[in-house]
């Protein structure tokens, strides 16, 4: 089978310029039986590492098998997810984890989703606030404290309120001392780092 004429990815950059963008239709990229990634936006072979560029670009793309036209993009999105991980960029904890394979054929798992994917949204929109509290942390670990204290408290409402909307019923504040342990754990962990940082 005759594959595409090969560029590079910078050669191609060009090419791609405002495709897959918001508002615009996203762009193909497809994989193959050896597992090469092809975008077709910038006729172009891509790693993993292009495809997270794209991500943190907000470029839209979904990837699909090159010969059954399958989508892949949720694996190969979990796929940039687990290469992070094992870069040492840890920003998914083990017990968030742990309760997150929980939750697969548990009766809440249908919630979980959009659960998941309100907080993101909330996060984003609310970066720049992030940044400026982060930058006060730095300066002061017991105000970054106060910070992360507040964003655990808030996060525990915000699932409250979901489990409100979808007619469930809010854990009972005894059920909850394993998850309690772990943020306060989790506390601990960012107070000794903020003051090593100080």
């Amino acid at each position: 089978m005759a594959h595409p004429q090969q560029k590079t990815a910078l050669e191609g950059k060009d090419d791609a310029q405002g495709s897959g963008r918001k508002g615009g239709s996203p762009t193909i990229v497809k994989k193959y039986a050896n597992r090469r990634l092809y975008n077709t936006a910038t006729s172009s072979y891509v790693t993993l590492e292009h495809l997270a560029d794209m991500v943190r670009r907000e470029e839209d793309f979904v990837v699909v098998d090159a010969k059954s036209g399958e989508d892949l993009t949720r694996s190969v999105l979990t796929q940039i997810i687990f290469e992070q991980e094992n870069r040492g960029e840890n920003m998914l904890p083990v017990p968030f984890l742990r309760q997150l394979i929980g939750l697969y054929g548990n009766n809440l798992s249908s919630f979980v989703p959009s659960y998941l994917e309100a907080s993101m949204d909330a996060f984003a929109k609310n970066q720049e606030t992030m940044r400026r509290s982060m930058s006060e942390a730095f300066a002061s670990p017991q105000s970054g404290l106060k910070i992360f204290e507040d964003a655990a408290k808030k996060n525990m409402a915000f699932f409250e309120e979901g489990l409100r909307m979808f007619g469930l019923s809010t854990p009972a504040t005894t059920g909850n001392d394993d998850e309690v342990r772990a943020l306060r754990a989790e506390v601990e962990r960012l107070k000794a780092e903020l003051a090593a940082r100080s």
